[in-house]
């Protein structure tokens, strides 16, 4: 609620502000405004009658808020109401006051306004206070005020109206995120309008689904690691309770006691190798430069053609492809491949390097189809049931160099088939 409260107490102080803005606009920026206007229309206004006085004032032609004055050979008339307009003791130094053709002054602290227009020998002056001008501000404040007022307090409304869908969509969503992890609760969010709250409620069910599965991976994965250790932990503890009871020869119990030991080790090494993959993956600064992998890939050939004597290994290799990367990451790629071709072929395994691309087949049996979409995952079970880290070291150690890797399921046997990615 605090957040809530937070949000609304913001858009009140914003409506706050914006009605202060409005009302300083009003009264200061407007009447600026207005009154170049107000004194263009007063000077039409005072011109026109003007046309009409001829040598002496018409006293018919006389308004309340405008006097006259008419100048003919140094003879000075002005309207009966001269007085009443402005209390100007001095014509004569009230004529000069008004040396443009038109212009205002001041006079005991109040503007006037005047407009003369020379005949020949004849001038005629019209003058009058700044009441218009006054008037005029007045009846457009009053006419656009009442306007402004009712459009700000609609648009002030709608705003609230808008900002209590918002503040209730956020309440949602956190209502969400405080029970992400809550499988009893409701994660079931849509709201009517599909914009940015929408698309943020459906990026954390995402993130939501994501951290259930990493979750239930973890868990898994876990599980896996314990079986695949438990197996030669309960092998190297048979074989000592066995020759401590004299039922075991101690020489046959020390050498599998060391085939156990060394594959538990093998197993660390993975694990402590994955850990290390996960730090570089997100190191910018490796350098990747082209390798020698014609020769990478003979040496690990000759590295395990002897380990099973009914494999057949062959190789066909385009020395015109261009492999990047390091020798150490490329000779871990096909190791880890290798192993895992040799546990189910057949009777054969071929490499091949062509327009950049690596394929390792073996003609074992093909993968289930259910398998293949886990199969790079640590631990995932796999072909045969079996559990390990090469094809997921493979995978990221690839992922590093910028490669990436697919299984093809042949008519018989199975490619592993390493390309650059665009």
């Amino acid at each position: 609620m605090n957040n809530t409260f937070k949000l609304s107490k913001q858009l009140m102080w914003l409506i706050t502000l914006s009605f202060v803005i409005i009302i300083i606009s009003l009264g200061v920026a407007l009447p600026r405004v207005i009154t170049p206007v107000a004194e263009a229309n007063l000077y039409n206004y005072l011109s026109e009658p003007l046309k009409f006085i001829d040598n002496e004032v018409d006293q018919t032609l006389i308004d309340t808020e405008i006097a006259y004055i008419s100048i003919q050979k140094d003879v000075i008339s002005s309207s009966d109401n001269l007085d009443d307009v402005i209390k100007y003791k001095d014509l004569d130094k009230l004529i000069k006051e008004m040396p443009e053709e038109k212009g205002k002054f001041t006079y005991k602290n109040q503007q006037y306004y005047y407009y003369k227009i020379i005949n020949k020998n004849t001038i005629r002056i019209a003058i009058t206070n700044d009441s218009y001008i006054k008037n005029m501000k007045a009846k457009t404040l009053t006419a656009i005020f009442p306007i402004v007022l009712i459009t700000y307090a609609l648009v002030a409304f709608l705003l609230l109206i808008w900002s209590t869908l918002v503040v209730n969509k956020i309440e949602k969503l956190k209502e969400k995120i405080d029970n992400i992890d809550n499988p009893e609760f409701n994660h079931n969010i849509h709201f009517a309008v599909d914009d940015e709250i929408e698309s943020l409620a459906l990026a954390l069910e995402d993130m939501r689904l994501y951290l259930k599965n990493q979750e239930e991976y973890r868990n898994q994965m876990y599980q896996n690691i314990s079986h695949d250790f438990k197996t030669p932990l309960t092998v190297i503890k048979s074989y000592t309770e066995a020759v401590e009871d004299g039922i075991e020869d101690e020489k046959e119990a020390i050498k599998v006691i060391k085939e156990q030991t060394e594959k538990l080790d093998n197993k660390v090494k993975s694990l402590l190798y994955l850990n290390k993959l996960d730090y570089l993956k997100d190191n910018k600064n490796i350098i990747l430069e082209k390798v020698n992998i014609s020769q990478i890939i003979e040496e690990e050939v000759n590295k395990f053609k002897f380990t099973n004597k009914n494999i057949n290994f062959k190789t066909e290799i385009d020395k015109k492809s261009k492999i990047f990367g390091t020798n150490d990451n490329w000779e871990t790629i096909l190791d880890n491949l290798l192993s895992n071709s040799i546990r189910y072929a057949k009777s054969e395994i071929k490499i091949t390097l062509k327009n950049n691309k690596i394929i390792v087949y073996n003609d074992g049996e093909n993968i289930d189809n259910n398998l293949l979409e886990g199969i790079f995952i640590p631990f995932r079970k796999g072909v045969k049931g079996q559990f390990g880290l090469g094809l997921s070291i493979v995978k990221k150690t690839l992922n590093i160099m910028n490669y990436d890797i697919n299984i093809k399921n042949e008519k018989k046997g199975v490619s592993f088939i390493i390309y650059h990615k665009k």
